[in-house]
């Protein structure tokens, strides 16, 4: 007679490979998010961590170098927010929707 434990157990070690395999396809991904009309780019891996940054030199006013940083932290939060999103996208894919609310905890139905 087949133990059911044995069987959940079995899926949860098969969903934590998935996972970890998911981490480094997400760290391949890349999204980006733009401030100024594109003038500043950030590029973010999938996991949020920005691997590139462009700056149109138009933007770069040495008389108003705020601008250029409220410019660069828009860029980097729209881009880090992409890649939540796709992180989640892909995180639903597969666990068949366990995270309803993100990748904050598993909610595995039956199990917790």
């Amino acid at each position: 007679m087949p133990n059911p434990l044995n069987a959940m157990l079995k899926q949860a070690q098969e969903l934590q490979k998935k996972m970890e395999q998911l981490q480094d396809e997400l760290m391949e991904k890349r999204v980006e998010g733009s401030a100024g009309g594109g003038m500043v780019t950030a590029i973010v891996n999938g996991r949020g961590e920005m691997v590139d940054l462009k700056i149109d030199p138009e933007a770069v006013d040495p008389e108003d170098v705020e601008i250029l940083e409220d410019l660069i932290v828009a860029a980097v939060n729209q881009a880090r927010e992409k890649a939540q999103q796709l992180a989640q996208e892909e995180m639903r894919k597969i666990t068949g929707g366990m995270l309803p609310q993100g990748l904050g905890g598993i909610k595995i139905p039956g199990l917790f």
